[in-house]
C-alpha cells in the first residue's frame, strides 16, 4: 500500500494526468508503469501470504479438543468475515468518494496508515497468543515427499520401517488434500460469478440515475457496499438465530454441515445471476425506449435501486458459501496443513478470475464476428444479459455437480451421524 500511495503522488503524475477534469490523453512514463505494477504485485504477494496464514493462526487460538471452544471456533469464521466486510464497506464508501473527489494519493494513503496501526495492534498481542510449535517439516516438503512416495509405491524394507511409517502418514495427508479437489473444482463457477460484482456490475451502475436527493450522486463502485452491508446484517442473524434453530432439528453444533452451507450459497449465487440478467434486460429496454442507445455516457431514466437486489443476493450467498468454504478448507485438512488448506480455498477465486477473463475474451471474439460484441464499450449495444444467463446456466450445472460430489464426501474427524448429514 505504501508504494501504491507513492505511485499516486504528484511527482509520479504526468501533467495531463494530474487533474481528473482534464480532457487530454496522457501516456505514463516507464518509471510510472514500473512503480505501479510493482506496487500491485507486492499487494498480491502480501495478500497471498497474509490471508491464509492470518486466518489459520486466528482459528488456532481455539482449542479443538475443548467442546466449548470447538463450537466457538465455528462462530469465529462468521465473525472473522463480519470484520473483513465491515472494513470493506467503510473503505468502499470513503475511498471511492475520496478518490473521485479529492485524489488517489489520499485514497491510498488512508488505508496505508490504517494498516500501520493494524500491524502495531497485532504486535501488541504477541504475548497473549497461543502458539503451536511443530517439529515436523514444512507443509510443502511433506506433500512433496508424499507425492514421491505415492509415485514410487511402497518399496521400503524392514530396516527402513520408520521411514516407511512416515511415508504412510504423508501419503494419508496427500490423500486427505486430494479428497478436497472435487469440492474445489465444483466451486470454480461460483468464483466466476463472484468476479462480476466488481466489474460489469459497476459498469452497468455508471449508466443509471445515481442521484439521491438533489445533491448526492452515488459513485458506481459504492454500490458494492450493499454486498458488505448485507453480509454484516445477516451474519449475526445466521450465528445467533439460524444456527440455534437449526441445531434443534439436526443436533449438529454448527446447525447445518459445512457442505450444506456451501451448497446453499451456490444456489443463491445462481439466483443472483438470474436477477442480474433480468435487470440488465430491463436496462437495455429503457435505453431503447429513451432513444439513448447511441449515447453511452448519458444517464438512463432508471434508478440505481434496480440493481440493489442482485447485490443483496450476492451478500447472502457470501454468508453461506464464502464462510462455509473458509471453514471447510481449514477443518478438513491435516492440522499441519491448515494454512495450506486456506490457500487452497483462496486459489478457487484466483482460478475463477482467470476463467472469467477467458470466458469474456472467447465470447467477445466469437460475438464480434457475428455482429455486436456482448461486451461492447457501449453497454447500451452490448448484451451482458446473455452473459449473465450463460453464467446462470453454468451455475445450475455447478450446483448439480456439487450435490453429487458432496453426497459421497466423508468428513474428517466427524461423528458418524454428522457425516451422514451431508447433502
Amino acid at each position: 500500500m505504501g508504494m501504491l500511495t507513492v505511485s499516486a503522488l504528484p511527482p509520479f503524475h504526468h501533467d495531463g494526468c494530474a487533474h481528473i477534469s482534464t480532457s487530454l490523453a496522457c501516456t505514463p512514463s516507464p518509471v510510472q508503469v514500473v512503480v505501479f505494477y510493482i506496487s500491485l504485485y507486492l499487494v498480491a504477494l502480501a495478500e497471498a501470504g497474509h490471508k491464509p496464514c492470518a486466518q489459520a493462526f486466528a482459528a488456532d487460538q481455539f482449542d479443538q479438543h475443548d467442546p466449548k471452544e470447538s463450537v466457538a471456533r465455528s462462530s469465529f469464521f462468521n465473525w472473522w468475515y463480519f470484520g473483513m466486510c465491515s472494513g470493506t464497506a467503510l473503505t468502499t464508501i470513503v475511498s471511492s468518494y475520496i478518490q473521485d473527489n479529492i485524489g488517489w494519493g489520499l485514497g491510498f494513503g488512508i488505508p496505508c496508515l490504517v494498516m500501520v496501526f493494524a500491524l502495531l495492534a497485532f504486535l501488541l498481542g504477541t504475548q497473549r497468543y497461543r502458539y503451536y510449535t511443530s517439529t515436523e517439516s514444512s507443509p510443502f516438503a511433506r506433500l512433496a515427499r508424499a507425492f514421491v512416495a505415492l509415485i514410487k509405491g511402497s518399496k521400503s524394507s524392514q530396516c527402513d520401517s520408520d521411514r516407511a511409517s512416515d511415508d504412510a502418514g504423508h501419503k494419508e495427508e496427500v490423500k486427505c488434500v486430494l479428497r478436497l479437489f472435487p469440492i474445489w473444482a465444483t466451486c470454480i463457477i461460483y468464483a466466476v460469478i463472484f468476479s462480476q460484482s466488481s466489474t460489469f456490475f459497476t459498469k452497468q451502475a455508471a449508466t443509471l440515475d445515481r442521484r439521491i436527493g438533489s445533491t448526492l450522486r452515488v459513485p458506481p463502485a459504492a454500490l458494492q457496499t450493499f454486498i458488505s452491508v448485507t453480509i454484516m446484517t445477516f451474519i449475526p442473524v445466521y450465528d445467533r438465530a439460524f444456527v440455534p434453530l437449526a441445531r434443534r432439528f439436526t443436533r449438529l453444533s454448527s446447525g447445518i454441515t459445512m457442505l450444506q452451507r456451501i451448497g446453499t450459497g451456490l444456489v443463491l449465487a445462481l439466483v443472483a445471476m438470474v436477477v442480474a440478467a433480468l435487470v440488465e434486460a430491463k436496462r437495455l429496454g429503457v435505453a431503447r425506449d429513451a432513444g439513448l442507445v447511441d449515447q453511452p455516457k448519458a444517464s438512463l431514466p432508471m434508478s440505481l435501486w434496480w440493481m440493489v437486489p442482485q447485490y443483496v443476493l450476492f451478500g447472502l450467498s457470501d454468508v453461506f458459501a464464502m464462510i462455509g468454504l473458509q471453514e471447510f478448507f481449514y477443518d478438513q485438512v491435516p492440522d499441519a496443513l491448515r494454512s495450506l488448506g486456506l490457500a487452497f480455498f483462496l486459489s478457487i477465486f484466483g482460478v475463477g478470475h482467470f476463467f472469467s477473463s477467458f470466458f469474456i475474451s472467447a465470447i467477445d471474439g466469437a460475438t464480434k464476428k457475428s455482429g455486436a460484441s456482448w461486451f461492447s464499450n457501449n453497454l447500451n449495444r452490448a448484451h451482458l444479459d446473455y452473459f449473465y444467463w450463460l453464467l446462470a446456466a453454468l451455475g445450475a450445472v455447478e450446483v448439480v455437480a456439487f450435490l453429487i460430489v458432496s453426497r459421497v464426501y466423508v468428513y474428517k474427524k466427524r461423528a458418524a451421524h454428522e457425516s451422514a448429514a451431508v447433502m
